[in-house]
């Protein structure tokens, strides 16, 4: 076995290409350090436990499936960003069959605080982006937001239609754009 140390970035893509060929249960330091050629101790060198490797591994999984994309601007447009975000969750259901349900019930669980932590930043990372969408969309009419109903509130609103998507597995985002469209434009 090759007792090189690999970096912390080979080892989550290695375990993201585990879970796609075999599922999450594929996912231990010893199976791992084998599909990486390197010793069970490199994996330690940056992950403490399988927790750690399971919860980091999913991080990256998050950052695959939402990583920005080549043309900006997909973030200037309200509609077209939530046409990207949906077909971004198409894709990530894809190559991770099954990810979004085991992740958000697994992590959900009290005993995971970590991987529940994670969750939540990611999720506050796609409902932070849609608010600056919403901020940048020039198309918006400019009473769309009072106190009461805010950016905020509306990227919540938004968010929650697409986990709801994601529970349903339908990922055609017209239903979300027409509510878009009647009621901010």
């Amino acid at each position: 076995m090759n007792t090189i140390i690999t970096s912390k970035e080979d080892i989550l893509k290695t375990s993201r290409k585990l879970v796609q060929q075999q599922g999450w249960s594929a996912i231990n330091i010893r199976s791992v350090a084998a599909a990486c050629g390197v010793s069970v101790g490199s994996i330690y060198n940056y992950f403490d436990s399988k927790a750690a490797l399971v919860c980091a591994t999913v991080e990256s999984v998050w950052c695959e499936i939402f990583s920005r994309p080549e043309d900006g601007a997909v973030f200037q447009d309200t509609q077209a960003c939530i046409a990207w975000m949906y077909g971004r969750v198409a894709y990530g259901c894809r190559q991770y069959p099954g990810f979004f349900t085991l992740h958000s019930l697994g992590f959900m669980q009290e005993e995971k605080p970590d991987g529940k932590r994670r969750m939540q930043q990611t999720w506050q990372h796609i409902q932070d982006r849609l608010c600056f969408v919403l901020r940048q969309d020039a198309r918006i009419r400019a009473d769309a937001f009072t106190e009461q109903f805010t950016v905020e509130r509306f990227a919540d609103v938004l968010f929650s239609l697409m986990l709801s998507a994601l529970l349903r597995q339908d990922y055609d985002p017209t239903m979300v754009l027409e509510i878009v469209s009647r009621v901010l434009y």
